[in-house]
């Protein structure tokens, strides 16, 4: 019987590349198939609508299995990574009952932020914590991180966990030049040597920190975010090698802290190139494969949460941790929904923990190895991103390494450029933050929900949205600017109203009206909707009626030459007036003074600043 199976597939004869691009071009009916279909991304490329076996034939990425050189499948042969969650506490004894808690709840790696490097704080800080089988990491100002060292592996030593302890202390001396603008004041060097020689007793202890977290939460591009980590690594390994260091030690004593932003398979395929791009460069310093690997914590985005609509925050979080998950991370910090206006209180870590739970208990992503091993779309993505950061790489290494292009600024300055970009395409809706700049909630009021002088919350020093130094990294999330305006409109002693005056044709007028409501929307204006009227003159009358400050005249292009005129001309400056559309008559129009249109094209941002000015009280 099976001599005489067949495959469904074998009655079907093959279908080649050139066909399905002849059928599709057929169905876009004269549309050019680059410009419809084909997709050119922020990291500099074009991503195409679909991809088949020949578009990876070549590629070398599937030739390894996961655990194998060059990782890029991974460093290990199973997905289980660890869950830790960031203790923000404002007391020792308040950071060990925190973490006592998280660790009957299903965490298994913690971070902790070091104030004093004291023997007692340390004491307090892990009492009744089994430091052989929880990972730890520690987060400290350089300056104490050889202090605090030399007391944690006492510890260590004290409770006999020398060869079952895992974790890290964040020594990142590139943090001032990062964050400020401004050069670490001490020999990097040689304290990271010395750091290197107090740790050597503890192999699974990690104290040379890649935080290019922070580049991805100031709004960097991911080639950028990737490109950079890997100078910074290639940098610890030139700097220490230099004074004599084996090459194999500082590898592995390298922890990388990256981010995860909402581009969902872009990001998958960041890690994987990440594994493969610095298994690489670590192996030109002459090592063997096993310290080739890279040890990776991922940690959600910022940059992209909101203070409005928080809670969509949750969705652009899971998905950031299936990037992550999916990818083969060694752990994951999902950061709080509420983190841009608040401390994060238990509610919100607690559905930050549950989010990777779910992930593992519910979609056994933890059970799956490099599940994106072979997807014709995933390996292109892996060797493009792979490619555009490499050029970054020997950009930077050209020009001196990362130390160097660091303290003249130029790395800060590419990432501020970059970061203004963005603001830029948010402000244009090039760039969706949904329910911010996009379907907002238009009612939902949250000045009073932000606590004075909430930052990052995550316990990492990253900074807060008003803590920008010259010279130094772009703090300010992609939403800010909208959140100040909203935050504007309630801080005023009047909600401006919009009033959709709704006439002509059916089709144009309802779209017209719904696209201005979101519009207006994102400035936390009233909006004022309506079926429909018979005349310019019924739909004015029952604007002013209703106490409208802006009246909106939406219909179609066509009927716009008439009634825009005649419902300009009746409400005679009793408020504002704008046209929905961008309409072929629009110079006849400003002819007569009509200077307001919202539409696809606008800056959306700088059109509300602009009501914002003309509005509020």
């Amino acid at each position: 019987m099976t001599e005489k199976k067949e495959l469904l597939f074998d009655q079907f004869p093959p279908v080649s590349t050139e066909e399905w691009r002849a059928k599709v071009e057929a169905d876009l009916k004269g549309a050019p198939f680059e410009k419809k279909l084909v997709w050119r991304t922020n990291e500099g490329f074009n991503v195409q609508p679909m991809y088949r076996a020949e578009d990876i034939a070549d590629l070398k990425t599937t030739d390894s299995l996961p655990g194998e050189y060059p990782y890029v499948r991974g460093t290990r042969a199973d997905n289980d990574w660890l869950t830790r969650q960031e203790i923000v506490a404002d007391s020792a004894e308040e950071a060990n009952k925190i973490a006592l808690d998280v660790l009957n709840k299903g965490v298994n790696s913690l971070g902790f932020s070091i104030k004093d490097a004291t023997k007692e704080e340390l004491d307090t800080l892990l009492k009744d914590i089994a430091v052989g089988a929880v990972e730890l990491n520690f987060n400290c100002c350089p300056k104490k991180a050889l202090a605090f060292a030399k007391v944690l592996v006492d510890y260590i030593k004290a409770a006999g966990a020398e060869m079952e302890f895992r974790g890290s202390i964040d020594f990142n001396p590139f943090r001032k030049a990062l964050k400020h603008g401004t050069e670490f004041p001490g020999d990097i060097a040689a304290m990271a040597v010395e750091l290197l020689n107090d740790v050597k007793d503890v192999p699974g202890l990690k104290v040379l920190a890649v935080d290019s977290v922070m580049l991805s939460n100031a709004g960097a591009y991911i080639y950028q975010e990737l490109g950079y980590a890997l100078t910074w690594g290639a940098e610890w390994l030139t700097m220490l090698t230099d004074k004599g260091v084996d090459a194999a030690e500082v590898a592995r004593s390298i922890k990388f802290n990256m981010g995860v932003s909402s581009n969902y398979f872009m990001e998958l395929a960041k890690f994987r190139a990440a594994r493969m791009l610095w298994a690489q460069v670590v192996k030109q310093y002459g090592v063997d494969d096993a310290d080739c690997k890279m040890a990776v914590h991922a940690a959600t985005s910022r940059f992209n949460q909101t203070i409005y609509d928080a809670y969509v925050n949750l969705l652009r979080s899971q998905t950031e941790c299936m990037s992550a998950a999916l990818a083969g991370v060694d752990s994951i910090t999902v950061t709080p929904f509420d983190t841009p206006y608040k401390k994060p209180d238990e509610f919100s870590e607690r559905i930050a923990r549950n989010q990777q739970f779910l992930l593992k208990e519910e979609s056994h992503l933890d059970k799956v190895v490099d599940p994106a091993g072979g997807s014709y779309y995933v390996e292109t993505l892996t060797v493009a991103i792979a490619e555009q950061a490499w050029k970054v790489f020997i950009g930077v290494e050209d020009n001196g390494g990362f130390l160097a292009q660091l303290n003249d600024g130029s790395i800060q300055k590419a990432v501020r450029e970059t970061s203004e970009k963005r603001h830029t395409d948010v402000a244009r809706r090039k760039e969706i933050l949904l329910g911010t700049n996009q379907y907002p909630n238009i009612n939902e009021m949250a000045a009073d929900k932000i606590e004075t002088g909430a930052g990052c919350g995550c316990g990492c020093h990253h900074g807060d949205e008003g803590e920008k130094a010259e010279g130094g990294l772009p703090v300010a999330r992609a939403a800010s600017d909208f959140e100040a305006l909203r935050l504007a409109t309630e801080a005023a002693s009047n909600r401006p109203k919009v009033f959709m005056l709704t006439i002509g044709n059916l089709a144009m007028r309802l779209a017209r009206a719904q696209f201005s409501t979101n519009f207006f929307g994102c400035a936390g204006y009233e909006i004022i909707d309506n079926l429909g009227f018979d005349t310019v003159e019924q739909g004015i009358d029952a604007a002013m009626e209703k106490g409208a400050d802006v009246v909106v005249l939406c219909s179609s292009d066509d009927e716009y030459a008439t009634l825009a005129p005649e419902a300009y001309k009746y409400l005679n400056g009793r408020a504002e007036f704008v046209v929905a559309g961008a309409p072929a008559c629009m110079d006849e129009l400003k002819a007569l003074g009509i200077n307001d249109y919202v539409h696809v094209r606008c800056n959306v941002l700088d059109v509300l600043r602009d009501f914002n000015k003309r509005l509020l009280k």
